[in-house]
């Protein structure tokens, strides 16, 4: 299945791209804002870059894979489209995902050089993670670089703002446009190389899918490590004539939802686990401007959709689907077409394949292929390695409808064999979101001598009990051996630094805990 796309409007760099916007939506406009306040136009932006881009290239080398460890902020989108106009790869670093696995990235994609901030570690307190870097890397703070501008560096960046074409490096579309890693949700985290063409074709694929209006805000408080954060929230406005207001922490839950209002923000990026935070600590009328919401990363709650409803108004809660993959967007809902329960509609250009999965009946294991599908997975080697003639197996399963709505089943790693019966985790998590809705869930399986495997419930609800999970099951009709019996009450359920649900860390948690007393 796939719908029609003209991707031939992609086959373009990024900073040709972002030299193209700025002639279709004005050199004046301001497209790029962050809690300083001090917003950019296209052409500041483009003269920023060509500054620090020239000083960076003084110290590195063309084709080099970059380190960026920054806060979603101006300075990490300059930092990116600099390194794009001397044709160094920006490598994405990601500083929640902790010492071990920041290590394991700047190995495998050979990074040397990481650009961060003074006031960023700081304020992160993120010394203990830069130790570790510069055992492996050489660490250059922006703040230290800018300070080297002097007088020739403006007058070459007014020059090239003037006449980008002149003096950017020559790149090609299928050149790599950034490396990122996945989110490691269930393991460790992969290398993934998506080209310029990749992310230019994904933010276009959205601009056909939902009608956008160069006179809206983006606010965007996701993470730009992270593939949603990066483009939806940063290059789709910038690409689109959109302001994107960026922010430097989800987890700012009093601060964002005044900040919404203060931008006049349209729409906002987040996850289920962050907009139901800001929904419960923001005045009514701090989200009420939104024109709609956007959602990825984590399964959208049923509690979450009418909490918004109720509170703020006929506000689209649009959830979407993606990976990192896929640059990220695969499918999302439209404002004036929201199905819940679904993840929406495919995104033009996007070709799948469902192979049958036994035991899964409706449905089957998603395969996407398209435009925005990623250049590959870097190897232990550092090389590229290309998906199979285009196609990327996502480990969901899906059902797609005839008009191309997507619902998510479950991962292929997020099934159970409990007694011959493959159940869905996911499912059975939803059971515990259904009764218990303000709390956080997370259903894991255990091998079993007799049941094959067996569901254990992860819960932040101090009093669950299995009984509640039983009756409601009973209630709709339910099966109960997708019902957990065993259950572990716990403070906080882990979370990764996107929102999502850190299985990994659970299992531990789980193993811990079932481990027989010494």
């Amino acid at each position: 299945m796939s719908r029609s796309f003209e991707a031939a409007e992609a086959q373009t760099t990024l900073f040709d791209a972002l030299v193209a916007a700025r002639q279709t939506y004005g050199a004046k406009k301001p497209i790029l804002e962050d809690q300083e306040r001090n917003p950019l136009s296209y052409t500041d932006l483009i003269r920023g870059a060509f500054a620090l881009g020239r000083k960076i290239a003084a110290f590195t080398h063309k084709g080099e894979r970059v380190g960026v460890m920054l806060p979603s902020s101006s300075a990490g989108v300059v930092t990116f489209f600099a390194l794009h106009a001397f044709a160094r790869v920006p490598t994405m670093l990601n500083f929640t995902a902790g010492i071990r696995n920041l290590r394991g990235a700047c190995e495998l994609a050979g990074v040397k050089t990481v650009l961060t901030s003074h006031r960023f570690v700081e304020q992160g307190k993120l010394h203990d993670l830069i130790d570790a870097l510069e055992t492996l890397t050489k660490v250059i703070y922006l703040e230290d670089v800018r300070a080297t501008i002097g007088l020739p560096d403006k007058l070459l960046a007014a020059a090239a703002g003037a006449f980008p074409a002149r003096f950017r490096s020559a790149t090609r579309p299928d050149d790599p446009g950034v490396i990122l890693f996945t989110s490691g949700s269930f393991g460790t985290p992969k290398g993934v190389v998506l080209s310029q063409a990749n992310l230019i074709a994904n933010c276009r694929q959205i601009a056909q899918h939902i009608a956008l209006d160069p006179d809206w805000v983006f606010f965007n408080p996701l993470p730009i490590f992270h593939c949603f954060g990066l483009t939806g929230g940063a290059l789709l406005p910038i690409l689109s004539g959109l302001k994107a207001f960026q922010y430097p922490s989800p987890l700012h839950v009093k601060q964002i939802p005044a900040l919404v209002k203060d931008t006049k923000a349209n729409v906002l990026f987040a996850t289920d686990t962050f907009i139901n935070q800001y929904a419960r600590s923001a005045e009514p009328d701090e989200l009420a401007g939104l024109t709609f919401v956007v959602c990825g990363a984590e399964k959208v709650r049923e509690e979450t959709h009418n909490l918004i409803a109720e509170k703020f108004g006929p506000i689209p809660l649009l959830e979407g689907y993606g990976a990192t993959e896929a640059s990220p967007v695969i499918a999302v809902n439209k404002p004036g077409d929201n199905r819940r329960g679904t993840v929406g509609a495919l995104l033009p250009g996007v070709e799948t394949r469902l192979v049958p999965v036994p035991g899964i009946p409706g449905g089957g294991q998603l395969f996407v292929r398209g435009p925005n599908v990623m250049a590959g997975y870097l190897n232990a080697s550092g090389e590229v390695e290309s998906p199979v003639d285009g196609w990327h197996d996502t480990g969901d399963v899906v059902s797609i409808t005839d008009d191309g709505w997507v619902q998510i089943k479950g991962r292929v790693k997020r099934f159970a064999k409990v007694a011959g019966e493959m159940v869905s985790l996911t499912a059975a998590e939803d059971l515990a979101c259904a009764v218990w809705p303000d709390c956080r869930h997370a259903v894991i399986a255990l091998a079993d001598p007799k049941k094959g495997e067996r569901l254990i419930l992860v819960t932040d609800r101090r009093d669950a009990e299995a009984s509640a999970l039983i009756a409601y099951a009973q209630s709709i009709q339910a099966p109960e051996i997708a019902v957990p019996r065993k259950i572990i009450r716990v403070q906080e359920i882990p979370v990764l630094g996107t929102g999502k649900t850190d299985y990994v860390a659970i299992q531990r948690m789980v193993d811990a805990e079932m481990r027989p007393a010494a």
